[in-house]
């Protein structure tokens, strides 16, 4: 039986747990290939499991009747072609490890 005395929210002096950090080298490629194409609609971002900078994006693009779908295309290319550069254990650190969301 439990302690009826006992904090029912455990100890509040005990070290939060660790959060596993993602591995999206493996997702790099495909990110920047459709960063450089389909940068306008953010679909490397939802390839890494950014879906709130992606569906950002894809609104930008989408409300303004496609006006605002040249600065999201520019920023997809630029950021495909910074995907693209980067070596595998990089970009893990970068956008796995630390949650980088835009460039």
């Amino acid at each position: 039986m439990s302690d009826p005395f006992s904090d029912p929210f455990g100890d509040p002096f005990q070290s939060p747990p660790q959060i596993a950090s993602r591995d999206v080298s493996g997702n790099r490629i495909a990110a920047g290939i459709c960063g450089i194409l389909l940068g306008a609609l953010g679909i490397h971002k939802f390839i890494l499991g950014y879906s709130r900078e992606g569906l950002i994006m894809l609104l930008v693009s989408v409300l303004t009747c496609g006006i605002g779908a040249i600065p999201m295309s520019i920023i997809g290319f630029v950021e495909g072609i910074i995907y693209l550069t980067k070596k595998d254990h990089e970009f893990n650190r970068i956008y796995g490890e630390a949650k980088r969301g835009w460039f």
